[in-house]
């Protein structure tokens, strides 16, 4: 759909931001504070911006994006590597802020179909607890690892009181998360659907909400797609190539994979069956759980799209 005005591409810093409207010839740069929003904000408004564009800034984003759709601008945040792959592929090499706010709006406007976000507070909370999760998650596997060496007794002691105040902590973010999923109308049929596949349970619904909001809503193709699971050829001529993933949403990627593993040699009979069969077939047991991993976004994909919960063929679930 053409764009009803100006398109400003936003190149979101931690202590600034740059703005290009490059169909105008216009720049500016605001400090990342609510004064300098607001004066951002003015200086949209006085050149009539309708859509303002982004790269997914690891959270610093969010300000922004809020302060925009609030005074009426919409707002597309974009995947910082197509950005990225897109100024290459135009040939522009050098990189500074001003440059990459003017590749965004670039960018925004060689692909203007593209679908703006639209502000959806819970989800950003969601989005905001189950990213504390992981990274909760991942400070416990770095203790762990740490511990698996002989430490001086005052080191031991001190990822041991670590150890248990992540415990605690990852608790409370684990009953928040469920409470945001059971009390949240828009989120709580998707994550019971979600969660009543064998192997999945409240963490994989919140992530999948979070982070695959399409989910439901698009094509398989498109689905795993964006998960970043989908299979890319590399051939050329009568040579004919492996077949690797790329691209995608990797925080969710890795939660899924984490799910899949367990899914698929433990707790799904569906999935189970499947990667037995592959492995049966030679394939390494990684490759498999990356099919198994497919497969499964396709089946909640199904589920979502027909508000059904796991219910699969009695002939789909072999005798263990």
């Amino acid at each position: 759909m053409p764009q009803e005005g100006p398109i400003v591409g936003i190149d979101i810093g931690k202590a600034k931001v740059d703005a290009c409207i490059r169909s105008l010839r216009q720049r500016s740069a605001q400090p990342s504070t609510p004064q300098g929003r607001a004066a951002m904000i003015a200086w949209l408004r006085a050149h009539a911006v309708t859509t303002a564009v982004m790269e997914a800034s690891g959270g610093y984003e969010q300000p922004w994006a809020a302060a925009l759709r609030q005074a009426g601008i919409a707002v597309r945040i974009v995947d910082p590597k197509r950005v990225r792959h897109f100024a290459k592929s135009a040939g522009q090499l050098a990189k500074n802020d001003p440059i990459d706010a003017e590749m965004i709006a670039w960018f925004a406007e060689t692909f203007p179909d593209a679908p703006a976000a639209t502000a959806d507070p819970d989800r950003d909370e969601l989005d905001r607890l189950v990213t504390a999760r992981t990274t909760l998650v991942k400070l416990d596997a770095q203790i762990d690892n740490y511990a698996e060496h002989d430490q001086p007794g005052p080191v031991r002691r001190a990822f041991a009181a670590l150890a248990k105040t992540l415990a605690a902590q990852r608790a409370k973010l684990d009953a928040a998360i469920a409470a945001k999923l059971a009390t949240t109308p828009a989120m709580t049929e998707r994550a019971e659907i979600i969660a009543s596949v064998p192997g999945l349970a409240t963490m994989a619904s919140g992530g999948l909400i979070a982070w695959l909001p399409e989910l439901g809503r698009v094509s398989h193709k498109a689905a795993t797609a964006l998960l970043g699971a989908a299979a890319y050829a590399d051939d050329s001529g009568g040579r004919s190539g492996e077949r690797h993933i790329k691209g995608g949403r990797r925080k969710l990627r890795n939660l899924l994979y984490v799910v899949t593993l367990g899914a698929a040699t433990q707790h799904n009979p569906v999935l189970k069956a499947y990667y037995q069969k592959l492995r049966a077939k030679g394939k390494p047991a990684k490759v498999a759980i990356v099919a198994c991993m497919r497969k499964l976004i396709v089946i909640l994909n199904t589920m979502l799209a027909r508000g059904q919960k796991w219910n699969p063929p009695a002939g789909a679930t072999p005798v263990a």
